[in-house]
């Protein structure tokens, strides 16, 4: 596992997101558009009683179809590394997990969900895509980290002194069903574009929520 050597330090330079008109935007847009017709295009109200057990929200405002939902938290009990787990949400957001964590970083190759799980327990959020077997354009994993740039300075990630600005991570994950997804300790965001606004409410909203407030760095060495 390579971990891109761009931790997440510093936000990006401040830039307006045109929705219509930004490459990383339309470019995910036009990927969704043949797969989730359906919800593309399309405002949604809220609703209520997922499926799961948890809520399900569809953000009214979203350029495309947004579903939020809050699974019922499963124990996060540790497993040996390599452990194949079932997890009753997709993108995972509790349960077992392996007893390391991923670092807080930016990776090109998929992280484990085992590894990332682990990081949610301690409070992170986790950015994920899955653009296809070709990857996703370099501008979207940038409109990615413009969201992360929203999340204020962590004073327990100061308090470490690793280098680390926030518990956050971006990686594809293969096994999303959506082009764009994130997680928080309990609560899961799948949406058919890349919509920076409703993401980035999402990721702050619920940064720093897991039963475990921890911000020293983990392993890239998977």
């Amino acid at each position: 596992m390579r971990g891109v050597d761009r931790p997440l330090l510093a936000p990006a330079p401040p830039r307006a997101v045109d929705r219509a008109g930004a490459s990383a935007s339309a470019w995910i847009t036009l990927f969704s558009a043949g797969v989730f017709l359906a919800g593309c295009g399309t405002g949604r109200s809220s609703a209520a009683g997922g499926g799961d057990g948890g809520t399900r929200t569809y953000h009214p405002d979203a350029s495309c179809l947004v579903t939020i939902q809050s699974p019922p938290v499963e124990p996060g009990i540790h497993v040996p590394i390599g452990t194949d787990i079932q997890y009753d949400s997709n993108p995972p957001s509790s349960g077992q997990h392996y007893p390391i964590w991923a670092k807080f970083q930016i990776y090109d190759s998929p992280v484990p969900r085992g590894y990332y799980v682990h990081d949610l327990e301690h409070g992170a959020v986790v950015l994920l895509e899955n653009c296809g077997g070709g990857g996703c354009p370099d501008d979207v994993v940038t409109e990615l980290q413009s969201v992360t740039d929203a999340i204020a300075d962590d004073p327990l990630c100061a308090a470490a002194g690793e280098g680390v600005r926030v518990r956050a991570l971006i990686t594809p994950d293969p096994l999303v069903d959506t082009p764009i997804a994130a997680a928080a300790w309990g609560w899961t965001y799948t949406a058919a574009c890349l919509d920076v606004p409703s993401l980035q409410q999402f990721v702050v909203g619920h940064y720093g929520q897991g039963p475990e407030a921890i911000c020293t760095n983990g392993t890239s060495d998977f």
